[in-house]
């Protein structure tokens, strides 16, 4: 039982780690690109014909508009009175109503005009950006790799972990 446990002891001096920290000298500082999409607005325009509506007077209405409202205006007011005598006053007063019809004014487009008009758009752009760096760092002679978040430069002493450990 004795043996077993001087055994056991020495195995576990022997196969234990004996580790240190030291500070590495950095001898390179490779940044690390990654590809991010990102949607971005922008403002996109272009010129648009618009009209311009005015009032326009009218010319007055011609001999067939007012033919036209007089005959309209006698069948009215001889349908209504069934009299002849309606019908003089309805052919009168239908001539009076397109007469005043084509002096009235009215909107019309008079012309166009040219306008700017923007609105938003999105786009989505490709951009690179650093994602993290790679450092080489020297330390009694050995040179190792690392990956960090952090920015350092050439020459910059960082801390490492020295360890030694027994097969």
């Amino acid at each position: 039982m004795r043996k077993l446990l001087t055994t056991v002891a020495l195995l576990s001096v022997a196969s234990t780690a004996n580790a240190e920290t030291r500070y590495a000298n950095i001898t390179q500082v490779q940044p690390n690109y990654q590809t991010v999409y990102m949607n971005v607005p922008r403002q996109q325009c272009q010129d648009v014909d618009v009209p311009v509506y005015g009032s326009v007077k009218g010319n007055g209405a011609d001999g067939g508009d007012v033919l036209g409202g007089m005959i309209i205006g006698g069948l009215l007011g001889k349908g209504a009175t069934g009299k002849d005598d309606g019908a003089a006053i309805g052919a009168i007063l239908g001539g009076i109503v397109a007469a005043e019809n084509g002096k009235k004014p009215n909107q019309q487009i008079i012309g166009y005009r040219t306008e700017r008009q923007c609105y938003e758009v999105m786009t989505r752009e490709q951009q690179r950006e650093i994602k993290n760096y790679t450092i080489t760092y020297r330390w009694n002679g050995i040179t190792s790799q690392s990956y960090t978040y952090n920015r350092y430069n050439v020459g910059d002493r960082i801390p490492v972990t020295v360890s030694i450990n027994a097969n």
